[in-house]
């Protein structure tokens, strides 16, 4: 007979004696709930009618797929099986049920007094459990908010230390938490914050792997991601696990937000169904952004969160707002459930976590074929630099910085070209092995600059704006072009100690 979990949300927690998991032996889902009302009376009584249905605030994902008792009480449940119940969070007593300390009631005072929130709402939100994924720029502010609201558990997921260019937007670190890791310094700061709330650091890469191991059992995620292979892996994650996603991203003046993975809402497939190509959309660290852009959108996410869990409100499922800081404009558009959406449509293709640095890798791939190198006449005694290359995973020839210096040291003749800002030149260059600034902008103005016989070696800060250069060099005759992996911060980190990196 196969066991089957049953996950109970925080709001219900106190009808089973505080257990996160129920477990039971069933092969249908008509027998698994038969066994929770004979087990657990009091929270069936909260999730079935007497007729054994289940009531109209209550929503049951089996695997990540809604079901629904009155038609799928027959489907077939397989062993390991996961039934998430998503409630309302508006209804039902909060989770211990314990009243407001003196010290509670005058440090939540100001938001006690609101309309529609009272102690009631200030107990559901110490009884919630909130995991932010990324402690930098969107989940600094997220996460101070929430800790200052009294959310009772706030989970902290990044792999980074602190270093000095976080500073102007991760406002949850200092000076002195420099080479910290982002999570201890975070965990120290909601802590000094607010003592009565509970920060766990969780020093950890997302993957595959571990992802829905992380996430399960939390109320609410917020997404405060940079990258495209994380983004989708936490939207996945969520989807098939039934948990809320509070999303977000900024990119330079401009910022997005929405609630996703709501019960017949979108999740953020829907809106994007596949990444752009690696290199289109650059990184903050390859674009910038403007510093209270984050604390916008992290407050926003925090906002969304906060109303979730008190069951108020009109959230954002089903609307992306879009954040112009430099125009101070905000604007929103209908974001609806796409029914061929891969993880959450009618059919969903998705059904468990993939490999995501392939599944964004892969659009790089179909972006690089497109575009056919040029061949170019090189000088007979010019050694061949394409020999010593090797190709990443979009196709675009590389050599590392340890590879740069060997050529350099053997005097082998290179063009060296550098195509970020000139105030990164400034910061640090490879001026002295005669490297040419030509930023990403101008090279297509600038390619008379260039000699397309001879070896040349692109290079940026990390290797991202430089692997497009690449790309289109190859494209325009430059046979001859490769790029430098890891950029001049690997160049600082490995070859030129006494270099600066940002």
């Amino acid at each position: 007979m196969p066991e089957v979990r049953i996950r109970i949300p925080a709001a219900l927690r106190s009808h089973a004696d505080d257990r996160e998991e129920l477990r039971f032996d069933s092969e249908t889902l008509a027998g698994l709930l038969l066994q929770l009302t004979e087990s657990e009376p009091l929270l069936a009584s909260r999730l079935l009618a007497d007729d054994g249905t289940q009531r109209p605030y209550v929503r049951l994902f089996l695997d990540g797929a809604e079901v629904d008792s009155r038609t799928d009480g027959s489907v077939p449940i397989a062993s390991d099986s996961l039934l998430t119940v998503v409630a309302s969070i508006a209804g039902g007593r909060p989770g211990r049920g314990r009243s407001l300390t003196p010290d509670e009631r005058f440090r939540y005072h100001r938001q006690l007094i609101l309309p529609g929130f009272g102690e009631e709402g200030q107990e559901r939100l110490r009884e919630a459990r909130v995991l932010l994924v990324g402690a930098g720029g969107l989940g600094s502010p997220a996460a101070l908010y929430l800790a200052a609201a009294g959310v009772g558990r706030i989970g902290l997921v990044d792999a980074d230390t602190v270093d000095l260019s976080n500073l102007h937007r991760q406002v949850l670190h200092r000076t002195d938490s420099l080479g910290r890791t982002k999570v201890e310094s975070a965990a120290a700061t909601l802590a000094r914050l607010n003592p009565e709330i509970e920060a766990v650091p969780m020093e950890l890469r997302l993957t595959s792997d571990n992802a829905l191991d992380t996430i399960a059992g939390w109320d609410v995620v917020i997404d405060g991601s940079d990258n495209f292979p994380t983004r989708y892996l936490v939207n996945d994650a969520c989807v098939l696990l039934g948990i809320p996603l509070a999303y977000g991203a900024v990119f330079r003046f401009e910022g997005q937000a929405s609630l996703f993975g709501m019960p017949n809402g979108p999740c953020y497939r829907c809106l994007f169904r596949d990444p752009p190509p690696p290199g289109l959309v650059p990184g903050c660290e390859e674009a910038g952004v403007m510093g209270v852009l984050p604390g916008i959108i992290g407050t926003i996410q925090a906002t969304e969160t906060l109303k979730l869990l008190l069951g108020a409100g009109r959230s954002l499922a089903g609307r992306l707002l879009l954040v112009d800081a430099w125009r101070m404009e905000f604007r929103e558009i209908e974001v609806r459930r796409d029914p061929e959406c891969p993880l959450c449509g009618t059919e969903p293709a998705i059904t468990e976590l993939i490999d995501y640095e392939e599944f964004c890798g892969s659009q790089t791939r179909r972006a690089a074929s497109d575009a056919s190198p040029v061949p170019s006449e090189a000088p007979a005694d010019l050694p061949d630099l394409m020999e010593s290359a090797s190709v990443d995973p979009g196709g675009v020839p590389q050599i590392d910085v340890a590879q740069l210096q060997a050529l350099l040291d053997r005097g082998d003749r290179l063009q060296l070209v550098d195509v970020r800002e000139a105030h990164e030149w400034e910061i640090s260059n490879l001026g002295f092995a005669g490297a040419k600034l030509i930023p990403l902008g101008q090279l297509f103005d600038r390619l008379d600059e260039l000699d397309p016989t001879e070896n040349t070696v692109i290079y940026c800060r990390s290797g991202s704006r430089s692997a497009m250069a690449v790309k289109y060099l190859q494209a325009h005759g430059f046979a001859r072009s490769v790029n430098l992996r890891g950029g001049i911060n690997d160049w600082a980190l490995q070859i030129d100690r006494e270099m600066p990196r940002y």
